[in-house]
C-alpha cells in the first residue's frame, strides 16, 4: 500500500482473498489501509465463518462511517446456514455494541466461470472475443493491489500461484506472461492502465457471463 499511497486515491477498496480472515493479523491489514487511505470507503469482504478468531476487529472499525464488512452467502443449504449462524450472530452483536456497520449478500446467487474445469484440467475459455469478454466481466473495475503491484483483474493476480500448484497445461502460457503494473511506472503509464479497457489477456474469460451454482463448500 505504502508504494502506491500518493499516486492512487482509491474511493473504494476492499480487503479479500481467497479469505481474509483465515489471516491472523487482519485487524492490522484494516488499520494500515486506513493509514494509507483514510478517504476511501473500506470494504472486509468475507463468507463470516472466521470472524470469531478477530475480536479486536471491531474495536478497529468503530467510528468509521466509510467502513463495512461485506458478508458474503456462498450457499444456501440449511447446513451452511446452520454453521454460518453463531458468526452471523456475532457480526449483528458487533453492529450493535460496536456501532460498525454491516451488509450481508448472497453471492451463490451470482457465480460466474472464469475458466473450464479445476485443478490441473483448468483450461481458459479463449473465445477470442476479448472486449465481450471484459464487457461481462464482474470485476471489470476492480483492480487488484497484490505483491506491491497493480493487476488488470484477480483472475490473472493469481494465475501463477495456481500455476504453482496444478502445473497448468500450456494453454495457460499466454495468460501468465501478464505484466502488472510496477510501483515505478511513469504517470503516463499508471493512466495509460486505469484507462485501458479490454486486452488480448481478457479472451481467457467467457465471451458471454456463465453462471453456476458452488458445490456445498462444507463437504
Amino acid at each position: 500500500m505504502k508504494l502506491w499511497k500518493s499516486r492512487l486515491h482509491p474511493h473504494t477498496f476492499s480487503l479479500v482473498g481467497g479469505e481474509p480472515t483465515i489471516h491472523p493479523e487482519l485487524t492490522e491489514f484494516v488499520s494500515l489501509t486506513r493509514r494509507n487511505w483514510p478517504a476511501a470507503q473500506l470494504r472486509l469482504v468475507t463468507n463470516g465463518f472466521f470472524l470469531h478468531r478477530h475480536p479486536a476487529l471491531p474495536v478497529a472499525l468503530q467510528g468509521d462511517p466509510n467502513a463495512c464488512i461485506y458478508l458474503s452467502i456462498h450457499h444456501d443449504a440449511p447446513e451452511y446456514n446452520d454453521k454460518l449462524r453463531p458468526n452471523l450472530e456475532l457480526l449483528r452483536s458487533w453492529v450493535r455494541d460496536y456501532g460498525i456497520r454491516a451488509q450481508i449478500y448472497n453471492s451463490f446467487k451470482n457465480w460466474t466461470r472464469r475458466y473450464h474445469g479445476s485443478g490441473h484440467a483448468m483450461e481458459p475459455f479463449e473465445d477470442g472475443r476479448p472486449r465481450q469478454s471484459w464487457e461481462n466481466c464482474p470485476s471489470r473495475y476492480c483492480p487488484q493491489l497484490f505483491e506491491g503491484k497493480i493487476w488488470k483483474c484477480a483472475p490473472l493476480a493469481y494465475l501463477k500461484m495456481q500455476d504453482d500448484r496444478y502445473r497448468l497445461s500450456d494453454s495457460w502460457k499466454p495468460y501468465l506472461s501478464y505484466q502488472p503494473l510496477d510501483p515505478g511506472c511513469s504517470d503516463a503509464q499508471l493512466a495509460d492502465f486505469f484507462n485501458r479497457e479490454e486486452e488480448t489477456f481478457c479472451a481467457m474469460c467467457p465471451a458471454k457471463r456463465m453462471r453456476f451454482k458452488l458445490p456445498m463448500p462444507l463437504r
